[in-house]
């Protein structure tokens, strides 16, 4: 068996299997084999080598026969927000513990097998999925130290470890997707980003990761936080492997999913060497203030000297509003969670409390023991924002800046092309640090939600390292749809840099 299957990148990955230099069984084998000897690392929540196994020898057989989609036997991890036929899909929380979905979700079966649209069968890209990652209860975390699901090989709940600094947090919520790329359990995994958690984590663990333009990518089958905010997104080592990626995640789904965008999908790698010379950088001020830990800000600073030498023009630029983007995510997000989060109450599916006397302590008892901490905090705050008397004084108010704060975005691509700066203040913290401070991670999330409120694509690259020798992303954000100039951007500093290769200790 090839040894170092991990080291390929998916793009490498996908050419062996093509060219039957490597089977889909044997790599699968070979990265389920990692998954097992670092459990300690905490990153999957659940695997099932026999379902893997079958996946790998379908993929096999339709690449012998050459009817096999663009990434077939290549494998990959999803998180556990989007549900799975074949696995659990328990949102990180108690309240789907053990649940397991009747369908697969519109990302995991386009990444996949395909699946069945009004207009016919539509081919997946043939991925093999290795397993579920831990994630943040649903998705509301900065650290992924909220879990209510206990990772493979552990006996109680523990947070996912960074690869790089055991005693660090990989970032949230996609946490455990970051990791698993990180430590090369699996050579991409699928996060999701309602104000920052591809970017965060990726940055966190020196891998790179895209949130594309809100709508781009179905949310069907995703477990809801807060709609109007949450997008699909991968996870993987370099930019072009998210290329490849997102080329398979991206299309309409209105059927199914009414926010889906009536957006084609397009193949991403064909702008990946495009000349960057001439291209307008846009610094705003405002994300190179004094919060900016001086280890971030020499990595950010490195990686833009590399884009100027490639022939980029850094432009300074102003975001005015970035400040507000916190308070109004939090009364945004958390308002729309608390109207998703009602339907888990234990009458048609998930946890229901065993000693009740009546439906309203059945609901009661239910959703206290089924929720975490930072769950309810957020049910609670999304609540108030919308009850009587306090509609129009937050929730409303919210949405008129969140309004400004995609008009000042407008106001700055008017002189760049793209918008670059830190992905978070300070490297990832240690666990633990910040657990009994809400609001000091929600600070840690000042540079990625401004994109999350507009619905502007945004993506996280390896940048350097900073203090600890703990990995440093630098944030490209761009207008709608430019998704693939962020790409080749990235791209074109990662063929300059080895940054993205380096692995961790």
């Amino acid at each position: 068996m090839n040894k170092d299957l991990h080291q390929l990148s998916v793009a490498e990955l996908a050419t062996q299997l093509r060219e039957r230099k490597v089977s889909a069984v044997e790599t699968a084998e070979h990265f389920l084999n990692r998954i097992h000897a670092q459990t300690a690392l905490g990153a999957f929540v659940d695997v099932n080598d026999e379902t893997t196994l079958a996946q790998a020898r379908a993929a096999d057989a339709a690449l012998a026969a050459g009817t096999a989609g663009p990434l077939a036997g290549v494998p990959i991890a999803h998180k556990d927000i989007f549900v799975t036929q074949d696995f659990v899909s328990t949102a990180g929380s108690r309240m789907l513990a053990g649940y397991r979905s009747p369908f697969d979700a519109t990302v995991v079966s386009k990444l996949g097998t395909g699946r069945s649209t009004p207009q016919g069968f539509e081919a997946g890209a043939g991925m093999v999925t290795l397993g579920k990652v831990s994630c943040d209860e649903f998705a509301m975390g900065s650290g992924n130290e909220n879990t209510a699901i206990a990772p493979i090989g552990h006996d109680s709940v523990a947070p996912v470890r960074n690869p790089w600094d055991a005693s660090r947090i990989p970032g949230g919520s996609s946490g455990g997707s970051a990791a698993a790329v990180a430590a090369r359990l699996a050579p991409a995994a699928t996060g999701t980003d309602t104000g920052g958690s591809i970017r965060q984590p990726a940055s966190f663990c020196g891998i790179t990761g895209i949130k594309p333009t809100y709508g781009r990518i179905s949310r069907y089958g995703m477990i809801a936080y807060a709609s109007s905010l949450d997008q699909a997104g991968p996870m993987a080592r370099s930019a072009e492997d998210c290329a490849y990626l997102l080329s398979a995640m991206c299309g309409p789904d209105a059927d199914r999913d009414s926010t889906s965008l009536d957006t084609p999908a397009e193949d991403f790698t064909r702008a990946l060497n495009n000349d960057v010379g001439g291209v307008r950088i846009g610094i705003p001020q405002e994300f190179f203030s004094a919060g900016l830990a001086p280890d971030v800000r020499a990595a950010v600073d490195s990686a833009l000297n590399e884009w100027v030498k490639l022939g980029a023009k850094l432009v300074p630029i102003s975001l005015p509003r970035t400040e507000l983007s916190i308070p109004v995510y939090y009364i945004i997000a958390p308002a729309e969670a608390s109207s998703n989060l009602s339907r888990f109450d234990g009458v048609k599916f998930g946890h229901r409390a065993q000693d009740y006397t009546d439906l309203v302590d059945m609901y009661k008892k239910t959703r206290a023991q089924g929720f975490g901490d930072e769950v309810k905090r957020r049910i609670m705050i999304g609540t108030y924002v919308l009850s009587h008397g306090y509609y129009d004084a937050y929730y409303l108010q919210a949405q008129k800046i969140r309004r400004m704060i995609a008009n000042d975005f407008q106001e700055a691509f008017k002189v760049c092309d793209v918008i670059a700066g830190p992905v978070a203040p300070t490297v990832a913290w240690k666990i633990g640090e910040k657990s009994s401070d809400p609001v000091a991670n929600y600070l840690a999330d000042i540079y990625t939600l401004p994109a999350s409120l507009a619905g502007l694509p945004g993506m996280s690259v390896p940048a350097g390292f900073g203090a600890g020798g703990m990995p440093v992303g630098i944030q490209l954000i761009g207008n709608y749809f430019q998704e693939s100039l962020l790409l080749n951007m990235a791209h074109r500093l990662q063929g300059v840099s080895d940054v993205h290769l380096q692995t961790a200790p």
